[in-house]
């Protein structure tokens, strides 16, 4: 698969995301401190960062911290978070390290790294990590929980509901950005990694399972939060969309109230 970054691909997402996103486990960082024997020292590239969300969490654990991504509104949103003064933002595709930012001791992908030309990210970064460092690819869903039918305070949201409504304005085939990609996005990291030099992977569960409350304006941002079903992919038909989506969130649960269980993160630990 040949990919290109395509600058529309999350246009008009980033306002939606730290809403639309759950926060990843505190006990992430506390697993990766452990597993990378993190103590304060060492600095911390967060490649494709988005709103921050994981480089804030990890922050705490290095001396210094940057996060880079292509999405110049994702950046103001991480500029604008709690913490965001510990991170030096930069606005720059992963196809355009080192840009000399130095040498690493942690180098995060999460959720990112399918968007990137791999092969060629995975041998840049490499060049990029001091005797110490890790790659570390962290593998989430956070824009919904874990599908069940065991009970919890409020009803879960109604996902095949809003997924099919998202197709009734956009179409069977998953959208992103300018194009499709009716296969999904792109998979095979392990054998980039290994063809990049790379040994491992070290892999780490972080459980899930916690029950958190989120209220209809949550899914709805979640829901504009993807790329998938970004904003701008609706036109002028995002008004429309809106309310059908609240209509059938309202359906679901009169009081707008939801519960979701969190699913497991999944972490690879790479090192060259």
């Amino acid at each position: 698969m040949s990919w290109e970054w395509d600058p529309t691909l999350y246009a008009g997402s980033a306002h939606h995301y730290a809403r639309g996103r759950m926060p990843y486990p505190a006990r992430l960082a506390d697993d990766l401190r452990d597993a990378l024997g993190l103590d304060g020292t060492g600095r911390l590239l967060d490649v494709g960062c988005g709103p921050g969300s994981l480089t804030r969490l990890l922050a705490p654990l290095h001396e210094s911290s940057v996060g880079v991504d292509a999405d110049a509104d994702m950046l103001a949103e991480a500029a604008r978070s709690s913490g965001a003064e510990r991170v030096q933002w930069r606005h720059l595709r992963a196809e355009d390290l080192p840009a000399d930012l130095g040498v690493f001791r942690t180098v995060t992908f999460a959720q990112s790294f399918h968007w990137m030309r791999q092969e060629e990210v995975a041998e840049v970064v490499r060049g990029m990590l001091d005797e110490r460092g890790a790659w570390v690819h962290v593998s989430a869903t956070t824009h919904r929980g874990v599908p069940g039918d065991d009970p919890l305070p409020h009803p879960r949201p109604p996902w095949d509901e809003v997924d099919a409504l998202v197709a009734t304005y956009l179409g069977p085939v998953r959208r992103a950005g300018r194009g499709t990609l009716p296969s999904g996005t792109r998979g095979g990291e392990e054998d980039v990694m290994r063809a990049a030099g790379y040994a491992g992977p070290q892999r780490l569960s972080v459980a899930g399972g916690e029950v958190v409350e989120r209220s209809a304006d949550d899914v709805v941002a979640s829901m504009l939060s993807l790329s998938s079903s970004a904003p701008h992919l609706f036109g002028e038909r995002l008004d429309p969309f809106l309310r059908d989506l609240r209509r059938v969130l309202l359906e679901a649960s009169p009081s707008g109230r939801f519960s979701e269980r969190l699913r497991e993160v999944g972490v690879a630990v790479w090192r060259p």
